[in-house]
């Protein structure tokens, strides 16, 4: 065979699958979930008899398969299956609308689709309309027969060979999408390379969690994110410890079960999920044992303060808050575990750069607010089929995140919100997330979003929009001890001129809050 023009051979699923056997590992419990456990000998036999499947319906290298599954053993057989066959897996929502499924099908021009038959059922009216779809693959849930051209996950898979020889991919091969959560206009393919899953391994599990095969990870995330994909499945897997999959929607009481049930030393949170757990524990009034958890994480949105501290002084455990993004796979700022400055992101990653810099690319001295660029070798290939916004956010080897920040002296970086949600209020940049922090230390309030309104001078500014904790009634006396509260703790021109109680915020299903809904609910 001549083998010129080809690069040295590398495939994901040999790093995060083979080389957990190779050692011995094949006994070992890789995956816990509902229905039991599942060992790195049986996943690995799994993975390639998945590869053989999707060899067998005649997909090949560079073709698309999108995966539209729950938290299950079949997520990781079907992700891990596609890679080894060169075939580009992409995970998707599984909380969206069929249109929304229709638009990632067409998008990606995925030739097959692996799904979970509560969801298919959802769907499979629009069938006519997926113009680039050959082949359904149903993982059935006993809840009814499949239907007729539609292909059955188990029994496809339980007719292959354990045995599969991968095809010569390369380290910079594409290897798995994953779609943004489009906190606005449509969800964007952002195209990850066979390399990205080992390169943020190595940079933030191995050392900045320190993660060893002694963890099990539980993450409240689920795998269609990059966050959960990370702290889900491949950062257990590659450090040879053992993931636990739980299916439900997330909720404190699940999560609380999940932890007493299944003994985690890892909790991958948001903060959101963070602040309802404290409010659970608070209002449940029952103690839960949290003891085998060495280290939490929060990502998806800044870490109020208030979540910090109320978390520790409930279950004594520290939260590392840091960011990342889709497009650079997993976190690459973050606090450290002896090295935590609350409200802060943290500190850059290693295998990372990060600079702040202003509209002219012209890098910022320490305390001054810019645009955060950062740069290493999980960031995206680039988004599929967007030139345009290609150019506006791969600039060289710099990711330009659309997050503003800054740095301070001793090196930690502070979140001041998206380049959208800045207000400028009385001629000075102000932070909405830095009144949100402060509006989550009122005792009455158990979420808050701050946007800019515009008043009848034509003048910004902050309008709060607040979930209040369950039995607090809103009122005009409430409203004004919380203007009075922020006075007193935020220079004065801070403080929301205007508050509108609300039941519950817009979110992205990460968890992030769409404040450019709220903004739309003004003119409404």
């Amino acid at each position: 065979m001549d083998l010129r023009g080809i690069d040295m051979p590398y495939n994901a699923s040999s790093q995060f699958i083979d080389e957990n056997v190779k050692p011995g590992l094949e006994n070992k419990t890789a995956l816990y979930y509902e229905g039991g456990q599942v060992t790195y000998g049986i996943l690995k036999d799994r993975v390639n008899q998945t590869a053989n499947m999707l060899k067998e319906i005649g997909l090949e290298m560079e073709d698309r398969v999108l995966i539209t599954c729950y938290d299950s053993p079949e997520f990781i057989y079907s992700f891990f299956g596609a890679i080894r066959t060169g075939v580009v897996p992409i995970p998707v929502n599984t909380m969206m609308q069929p249109h929304d499924y229709e638009y990632y099908l067409n998008n990606s021009r995925a030739k097959a689709l692996i799904i979970h038959e509560t969801l298919w059922g959802r769907i499979a009216h629009l069938r006519k309309r997926f113009v680039f779809l050959k082949h359904v693959i149903v993982i059935s849930e006993g809840v009814g027969e499949v239907s007729s051209g539609i292909l059955d996950f188990q029994q496809l898979l339980d007719s292959q060979n354990i045995d599969f020889q991968p095809p010569l991919t390369c380290y910079d091969d594409s290897a798995f999408w994953l779609y943004s959560s489009g906190t606005t206009g449509e969800p964007k393919g952002v195209i990850h390379l066979q390399h990205d899953m080992e390169v943020s391994m190595n940079n933030y599990a191995k050392k900045v969690l320190k993660m060893t095969e002694n963890d099990r990870c539980l993450s409240a995330s689920k795998l269609f994110f990059a966050y959960g994909l990370g702290g889900g499945m491949f950062f257990p897997l590659g450090a040879k410890g053992s993931t636990i999959l739980i299916k439900e929607r997330t909720t404190p009481e699940i999560m609380f079960q999940a932890i007493e049930n299944y003994k985690p030393t890892i909790f991958f949170g948001v903060p959101t999920l963070f602040g309802a757990m404290i409010e659970y524990a608070e209002q449940s009034g029952k103690s839960f044992d949290l003891s085998s958890i060495r280290i939490c994480t929060s990502a998806g949105e800044s870490l109020p303060p208030s979540f910090a501290k109320k978390w520790k002084e409930l279950f004594g455990l520290d939260i590392l808050d840091g960011i990342g993004s889709t497009e650079a796979l997993h976190i690459f700022i973050s606090n450290r575990i002896d090295d935590i400055k609350e409200g802060s992101s943290g500190k850059i990653v290693p295998g990372y750069k990060a600079k702040i810099v202003n509209e002219q690319g012209v890098e910022l001295p320490p305390n001054e607010i810019g645009d955060l660029v950062i740069s290493g070798c999980s960031i995206a290939n680039g988004y599929w089929n967007m030139h345009e916004q290609n150019k506006q956010k791969f600039i060289g080897k710099w990711l330009n995140t659309g997050d503003k920040y800054y740095v301070d002296e001793d090196g930690y970086f502070w979140y001041c919100g998206r380049a959208d949600d800045m207000l400028k209020v009385g001629g000075i940049w102000v932070s909405p997330n830095e009144i949100e922090n402060c509006l989550l230390y009122h005792e009455a309030i158990l979420e808050a979003a701050v946007v800019g309104e515009t008043n009848e001078s034509n003048l910004v500014i902050p309008k709060a929009y607040i979930v209040l904790k369950k039995h607090v009634t809103p009122s005009d006396k409430l409203e004004k001890d919380i203007q009075q509260f922020v006075k007193e703790k935020l220079a004065r021109y801070k403080y929301p001129r205007v508050i509108q109680f609300i039941d519950e915020l817009p979110k992205t299903a990460t968890g992030k809050i769409q404040r450019y809904r709220l903004r739309e609910l003004m003119f409404s």
